[in-house]
């Protein structure tokens, strides 16, 4: 994972990885207005908006929770 996104297992972020990745985001999500997500060390996180998430990471949401 560290090699891929320059982060760490626990840690990994939905931006800023140092090569592109294919980012994949349950639609599940969309039912909750604000989410945390890793921010870089497996103790830190950030609050964002989480119909957000896919202008921020290019990334598709798809239904995976089934």
């Amino acid at each position: 994972m560290r090699e891929k996104t320059g982060f760490a297992i626990g840690g990994v972020p939905p931006v800023a990885h140092t090569d592109s990745v294919l980012t994949i985001i349950d639609k599940d999500l969309k039912r909750y207005d604000r989410i945390l997500a890793a921010a870089g060390t497996p103790n830190s996180v950030f609050e964002l908006k989480a119909h957000d998430l896919d202008t921020l990471t290019g990334g598709t949401w798809l239904d995976i929770a089934k």
